[in-house]
């Protein structure tokens, strides 16, 4: 699984990490979210929610 955050999309509101904090992480500097670590994701199972719940859908969630 892949997992892509457009960060030109991002408005940072912090979705993602609430949904799945063990994928993602909100990069204080740039104020956008950021994916600490695909491979969560196969045991996480909560990328896809934060793909689906992102409001400006800048997640994208990529079966390999």
């Amino acid at each position: 699984m892949r997992v892509i955050v457009d960060v030109d999309k991002c408005i940072g509101c912090g979705t993602c990490q609430e949904i799945c904090p063990a994928v993602f992480h909100l990069d204080e500097e740039i104020g956008k979210a950021e994916v600490m670590d695909p491979e969560a994701c196969e045991y996480a199972g909560c990328c896809e929610a934060a793909e689906e719940n992102c409001p400006v859908e800048a997640i994208t969630v990529e079966e390999e």
